[in-house]
């Protein structure tokens, strides 16, 4: 029998233990009140009989402290459970030291490869990370209820950012760029007035975007057809300037000309001050910011030219990317971009299908940018187009005062995820069982969520200025709580989802692209959106349900379920969960059918939800990646591309690299073996993110990947 402890390992059942631990207890009692040592071989026999394969240390204490009353040896038992709370309180008192220490030394191999975005040698990420471990040791043992805690750490649910709860801040959100650019806003205590240019309306949204980022801790979004208009002042500006010059001496077209020249000049400069300064500044969390450019045009938008213009230079520059250290062009991680097809761009003929032909040919070399149908998201909220907030997360239709759709200026609370296969797990193909479980653990998610709402409560304006006066969520009186932004769907509070495709095999015995698995799969789910829907009825908060992308907690999941329940064949055997509901990538699907497959389920999944396809070799199939794109359009709402990719960005060769006799990644061409200046991506174990484990297939290894 194996023992779980506490932090997670694994040792084997030691009898010892238990006999030294009594015996410590027998000598603090009376003789008679002593457990004999028949009855401590009695208790050891009992455990040992229970058949378990593993348990956790505190089902074996457990057991001690039944067994004892049975016996009759209650101050003995007594002492025992003393003995054991006084250790807890012990454990409790400090639990971050190790992992701060290890930080500095750089040894904590686990918050380093947390996330691809942050450099944990940094002094400033330090900082931050140094922050984060003393506000997730504050979460687990003093802020959140003991019932959610130990639901985390046993995989129930997952209670999302816990090194940033102990702050009143939140998630992600669509920055109301368009108000903070038209109507100004303010920075460090100064004023900033509305630009007068392109360029100038390009700097100032960067700095907007980085004092965001530094006061919430999840992705913000920005909407870039605000800069049309700001493109057009440029362009009025130095036509009144040329004609006053040269009226008399140059024809009108020479003029234009000239005017055209001159403003094509500034969009270049103005979106590489975009591109340059989200890639080169740094939050105060030690990171890039997480942001997300949403380009999409509007038919009766009167910068239409001007905006698709934008767009235009915005893909052009991705296409040729950023240079690194060594002089190589590199597909930089942010800004992330979003394009949205309509009925104009969809490749069958429209006006700006040349914008797209551009995007699948960024998308071949750079696999950026993600794609939206503005034909299927109308279809899903009401009518409206609108950005993820970051890359994910979408927000709930909500109207004004006015009876207006309102999206930009809005967030989400935070997030709680729960644990799908491990409900299939404990249900064991229990129907009655699985429903009666899966209601206790989403009301234990819903108090995990309300614990999230209760933090902000209360939360005053002077906390983040630029959120909650100065126009990035709201124009709020100073001192103001936010509390009348917590409730009527304003903001929203996500219901996470982990592992469908797992939890369908468990308890159909077949997946959820099947007949069977498939009508489960949609019960589950319709299920999911009628709870927090009736989650947001009962509290006039708005909780929404949301394809959690979080791929390090489908290894997470499955990690605590392997050491709980054991190994399962196609459960947790693989050592992942799939993404939310998401097909198995081992399962012999074309990316038409999946795409078609998953619409189903994003149509349920309206608090957030994408799906990824992988084509081989795209820069040679961009016929291919036209296709798709065209299918997107009309069959799903929300899609990105993967493919394989080795790439050294040291001497910039493109072709596979391969793991050498010493177990690691080198170059064919220049002999780098610097993995941080590589890109190895291998679809080998179904993972599908930004970074993620690698299998390599000549070699038993495992070893991370950061997809730069």
């Amino acid at each position: 029998m194996k023992v779980i402890k506490r932090n997670g390992t694994i040792v084997d059942f030691d009898r010892s233990k238990i006999v030294n631990a009594i015996e410590k207890a027998n000598a603090e009692v009376r003789p008679k009140e002593r457990a004999s040592k028949e009855q401590i071989k009695d208790i050891i026999s009992f455990i040992e009989e229970l058949g378990k394969n593993r348990m956790l240390v505190e089902d074996i204490q457990d057991a001690i402290e039944d067994k004892l009353m049975e016996f009759g040896k209650f101050e003995l038992a007594k002492k025992y459970i003393v003995y054991r709370y006084t250790r807890a309180l012990v454990r409790k008192q400090n639990t971050t030291d190790e992992s701060i220490l290890k930080l500095i030394k750089d040894q904590n191999k686990e918050l380093a490869e947390e996330n691809s975005n942050k450099n944990t040698r940094l002094a400033s990420t330090q900082r931050d990370y140094i922050a984060g471990e003393v506000s997730r040791d504050l979460t687990r043992r003093i802020l959140l209820p003991e019932k959610i805690s130990k639901a985390d750490k046993e995989g129930v649910l997952h209670f999302h950012d816990a090194d940033y709860f102990v702050q009143p801040i939140f998630n992600c959100c669509l920055i109301n760029i368009g108000d903070m650019l038209d109507n100004g806003t303010v920075m460090n205590g100064k004023m900033i007035e509305s630009p007068k240019s392109f360029q100038v309306a390009c700097t100032v949204m960067t700095q907007i975007i980085a004092a965001v980022a530094s006061n919430q801790y999840g992705g913000q979004s920005v909407d870039l057809i605000h800069l049309g208009k700001y493109l057009r002042k440029s362009y009025e500006k130095y036509k009144s300037k040329i004609e006053k010059k040269y009226k008399n001496t140059l024809s009108p077209e020479v003029i234009e000309d000239l005017v055209d020249e001159r403003v094509r000049s500034e969009l270049k400069a103005g979106v590489q001050t975009i591109q340059y300064q989200i890639n080169t500044l740094m939050t105060t969390n030690g990171q890039s910011p997480f942001v997300t450019l949403f380009l999409h045009l509007e038919k009766d938008d009167p910068y239409i030219k001007e905006n698709a213009m934008i767009i235009e230079e915005v893909i052009r520059q991705r296409y040729e990317g950023i240079k690194n250290e060594a002089g190589v062009y590199i597909t930089p991680a942010f800004p992330k971009l979003v394009y949205v097809l309509d009925e104009f761009n969809n490749l069958t003929g429209g006006e700006y299908d040349y914008l797209t032909e551009l995007a699948v040919k960024c998308s071949a070399k750079r696999m950026y940018p993600d794609y939206i149908s503005a034909k299927k998201m109308r279809e899903n909220y009401e009518g409206n187009v609108f950005s993820p907030m970051g890359c994910r997360s979408f927000l709930s239709p909500w109207k004004d005062e006015n009876g207006n759709y309102k999206f930009e200026g809005r967030f989400n609370q935070g997030v709680v995820s729960i644990n799908l296969p491990q409900v299939a797990i404990v249900a064991d193909g229990n129907m009655d069982k699985f429903w009666k479980e899966l209601d206790e653990r989403l009301e234990l998610c819903k108090e995990a969520l309300m614990c999230r709402h209760k933090a902000l409560l209360g939360t005053k304006t002077y906390t983040s200025p630029i959120h909650w006066e100065y126009g990035a969520i709201a124009r709020l009186k100073k001192g103001e709580t936010i509390d009348k932004l917590l409730y009527g769907g304003y903001s929203t509070i996500s219901l996470g989802y982990i592992g469908i495709y797992e939890m369908t095999k468990l308890m159909t015995g077949e997946s959820h692209t099947q007949e069977k698995g498939h009508e489960f799969a949609i019960k589950v789910m319709k299920y999911l959106k009628d709870t927090v829907a009736r989650w947001k009825k009962e509290t006039n908060i708005g909780f929404a349900l949301y394809g959690t992308p979080a791929e390090s907690l489908c290894y997470k999941f499955a990690r605590i379920d392997k050491e709980r329940f054991g190994t399962i064949e196609d459960v947790t055997d693989k050592g992942y969960y799939t993404n939310s509901y998401h097909v198995d990538v081992r399962e012999k699907i074309d990316a038409f059918e999946k795409l078609k497959f998953e619409s189903e389920f994003q149509t349920l999944s309206t608090g957030g939800a994408i799906s990824y396809v992988e084509i081989p070799n795209m820069q040679n199939n961009l016929e291919a990646l036209r296709s798709v794109v065209r299918f997107i359009y009309d069959n799903i709402q929300y899609a990105e591309f993967n493919t394989k990719s080795d790439y050294c960005h040291v001497c910039g060769f493109d072709g596979e690299i391969k793991i050498n006799e010493n177990n690691e990644w080198e170059c064919p061409n220049c002999h780098n073996k610097d993995h941080a200046k590589m890109t190895v991506v291998r679809r080998t174990c179904g993972y599908l993110g930004e970074n993620f484990w690698n299998v390599g297939k000549t070699k038993e290894i495992k070893q991370r990947v950061l997809h730069l």
